[in-house]
């Protein structure tokens, strides 16, 4: 029983040694939060890795932390998830051919439409108001004239 006992000691002692190895320093989780914040879940879109509870989110997180804990810079990281992941993982992806279209394509959308909506107007404009001939008008203006007597 002294035996049984004395291995669960070794046992606590060894995982209370293992304990502080295992978690990250004060700076570390400042990082970790930081790149975090700054990597999108891909599953979600919208959220970050560190808001997302998705699965692939997860991964993502301890794929992060893995790589601050070997010691890898952020940029390291960032460019390792950009490579296995594409621009899209990061929140500001960085302008190039490629994210032309994330960087402008809402700006071309709106202006697009703005254009459209312009050109809708000016030919409605022209449909709306036909041309008449003197005739055409004094009719039209004696129907206007004698609706107000009535």
């Amino acid at each position: 029983m002294t035996c049984r006992i004395a291995a669960k000691l070794l046992l606590l002692a060894g995982m209370l040694c293992a304990a502080p190895a295992m978690a990250m320093d004060a700076a570390q989780e400042a990082r970790f939060l930081t790149l975090s914040e700054h990597l999108r879940c891909l599953v979600c879109q919208n959220q970050s890795i560190a808001e997302s509870n998705a699965d692939l989110a997860r991964d993502l997180r301890d794929q992060v932390r893995t790589q601050i804990e070997a010691g890898r810079s952020d940029d390291e990281i960032a460019s390792y998830m950009v490579a296995r992941y594409g621009d899209f993982v990061l929140y500001k992806p960085p302008v190039k051919p490629l994210t032309w279209a994330l960087w402008f394509g809402p700006a071309l959308l709106f202006a697009g439409g703005l254009a459209a909506l312009a050109l809708r107007l000016a030919r409605r404009r022209k449909e709306s108001a036909p041309d008449l001939d003197v005739a055409a008008r004094e009719r039209a203006q004696k129907l206007l004239e004698s609706g107000r007597s009535q």
